[in-house]
Parts: structure tokens; C-alpha cells; sequence
């Protein structure tokens, strides 16, 4: 065994050094190191070892298995080295490198940071909700009597559980006051669902922006300046804003608001972009019947809420004819924003 063991090693070694691949390495290593290799087989030899020469073997063993492995691991690294610098064979390292193409965000990413930048500005802050709603929060606490066409199955997506998808980020604001105290200043944008025809102006998902400000004496000249100042901030000092009178289940008295669009080689128009009101005494008693308190009680505090399409202010800012061209991934298209 003393004679056998470095010779196993010498010969394993020697055959390491004339491996010319990872492929004959490996045959090597299997070949000493296997389960049926020299060494292996020389290790169960220990059994017939004397008493008096096991440490000895022993020894031996465990530095032919370290030099074995050793050298393997060595030869690995020389010839993944060699692989490396013939994958380099032929390249002019002083070639310029090719351009990469800039990615940027997308046009509704850009309106909305925008949006919510100014609106942050101005104390609101950010309030969330789920996209599947139940009918009390996005119809019932809202005022929305139950023969109102927003809630008909030709115009919202029910599910079999009764649940549906959200017209309206207006659930957020009902959320938000069912679980915190007055004043409250939020916004919340997101995505809302209705059973649109697809076309250039609609589509069955769409991105709102809605914002709610409840406190005491909260006015109908807040309102007003709060949404003049975020369009001119949005659109340019110099936009023209007005009001018109509307109606909504969930605001009393409520308004459509319109900006004066301005194109090159056209008359000036107006479209509309928003719609607003101080929020109906009823929303606030359904608030408290749900709370259980008189913290919402409209003789002692009242709000206004706003919500207006994301899509459509991304159309006005930038001229877009067609609102499918947001969803259509078109590079050609998505790139001049880039």
C-alpha cells in the first residue's frame, strides 16, 4: 500500500497534466476519485492494513486525495482560461461599443407623477383601495340610487359574487373616511373598469385621479382655486379653466370642469377634463351610520371632491388623437417620450 498509493498519484497527476479538455478531466477524476477508481479502491484496502501501518496509509491517502484534487481544480482554471482567450480570438477591443437604445417611462406614468407632484404639493396625500369592489362602496355610500345606469350590467363588470369591478376610484375616499378622522386631504389614483365600446376616445379600462378634502368650513372657493391652480400648474399658466354645472349622486353642487384647448391652424376649443363638487351631506351620514360616530356630521364639517381621467389629460398634453395608441405598446410610438 505504501509503494501503491503514490504511484496512483503520480500516474493521476500525469494523466491531469495531458488532459486536453474538461471532458478528459473529468474522465480522470472518475477514474481516481470514482466510486470504482484507483484511490477509492485502494481506501477499502485499509481494512487489510496492519494495526501498526493504518495512520501511516492513512496518511498517505489523504495527500494523494488533496495533490489529486488540487491538481484537477488547477487544470480546470488553465483550461477555462485558455477557453476564454479563444472566444477573445479576433475581437478589436478599440471598436467604439455599440450604442444601447434609452428606455423612459410611459406617457401615462409621466401625466401621473405630474399630477400627483402638484396635487402633493398642495397637502394631498396618497390613499389606496382594491380594484374589486361590493356595491356599498363604490354605488350605496355614494349616493348612487340603485335605477342609476352606472349601475346596470351593460355598463359595469359584475362578478357572479355580486362584486365588481370599481367605475370609480370614488371607493378609495369612502374607505379612507371609514377608517380615519377629519381633516382629510387624499388623493388616490388608479385604475377603473366600464363596459366602454373600444374606440378613440374610450376604452373599458381607463387611469383616474380622484381627491377628496374634508374639514370644518371647507368652501366652494376651495374647490375652485384648488383645481385652477393644478391646471395651470399642468397645462400652463396661460390655459383658460372653467366651470360648468352638473349633476352627481355623490357631490351637491357639482361641476364639469373644461380647459380651452389651443392647436395650431385650429380654433381654439374647450373639453372637458374633470368633474368636481362639494361633497352631498347624504355621503357624510352614510359615513357615520357606518362608523358608528357623528365625526362626519355634515353641520359641522363638508368637503369637495374631484376625479378626472388620467388618459385623457395624457391626450391634451401631448396632442394624441387616438387613446388606444396607450395600450398598444407601439415603440414607434412610446419612443417620442422617451
Amino acid at each position: 500500500m505504501k509503494e501503491q498509493i503514490p504511484a496512483i498519484q503520480t500516474e493521476a497527476l500525469a494523466r491531469i497534466a495531458e488532459a486536453a479538455d474538461e471532458r478528459s478531466l473529468e474522465d480522470v477524476r472518475v477514474g481516481v476519485l470514482g466510486k470504482k477508481g484507483t484511490l477509492t479502491q485502494a481506501a477499502a484496502g485499509m481494512r487489510d492494513v496492519p494495526k501498526e501501518d493504518k495512520a501511516a496509509v492513512g496518511q498517505l491517502l489523504n495527500e494523494a486525495r488533496t495533490a489529486i484534487t488540487a491538481g484537477i481544480e488547477e487544470k480546470k482554471a488553465a483550461l477555462q482560461a485558455l477557453a476564454d482567450e479563444k472566444a477573445l480570438e479576433g475581437i478589436d477591443v478599440t471598436l467604439p461599443a455599440r450604442e444601447l437604445a434609452g428606455g423612459g417611462l410611459h406617457p401615462l406614468t409621466l401625466i401621473k407623477d405630474e399630477a400627483i407632484g402638484i396635487l402633493r404639493r398642495m397637502g394631498f396625500s396618497l390613499a389606496e383601495g382594491p380594484e374589486i369592489e361590493d356595491e356599498f362602496h363604490c354605488f350605496d355610500a355614494l349616493n348612487t340610487p340603485e335605477d342609476h345606469p352606472a349601475r346596470n350590467e351593460k355598463d359595469t363588470f359584475y362578478f357572479d359574487s355580486g362584486k365588481l369591478l370599481r367605475t370609480h376610484t370614488s371607493s378609495v375616499q369612502i374607505r379612507t373616511m371609514e377608517t380615519a378622522k377629519p381633516p382629510i386631504r387624499v388623493i388616490a389614483p388608479g385604475s377603473a373598469y366600464r363596459r366602454d365600446e373600444i374606440d378613440a376616445t374610450h376604452l373599458s379600462v381607463f387611469n383616474q385621479l380622484e381627491g377628496l378634502f374634508v374639514a370644518e368650513d371647507v368652501s366652494l372657493p376651495d374647490l375652485k382655486g384648488t383645481l385652477e391652480y393644478f391646471f395651470h400648474e399642468l397645462f400652463g399658466a396661460e390655459t383658460d379653466v372653467r366651470f360648468r354645472p352638473h349633476f352627481f349622486p355623490f357631490t351637491e353642487p357639482s361641476f364639469e370642469i373644461d380647459v380651452k384647448l389651443t392647436i395650431k391652424g385650429q380654433a381654439p376649443r374647450w373639453i372637458e377634463v374633470a368633474g368636481c363638487g362639494m361633497v352631498d351631506p347624504a355621503v357624510f351620514e352614510s359615513i357615520n351610520k357606518g362608523r358608528k360616530d357623528e365625526l362626519f356630521d355634515p353641520e359641522k364639517v363638508t368637503g369637495f371632491a374631484f376625479g378626472m381621467g388620467l388618459d385623457r389629460l395624457a391626450m391634451i398634453r401631448w396632442g394624441i388623437k387616438d387613446i388606444r395608441l396607450l395600450i398598444e405598446n407601439d415603440v414607434r410610438f412610446l419612443k417620442q417620450f422617451a
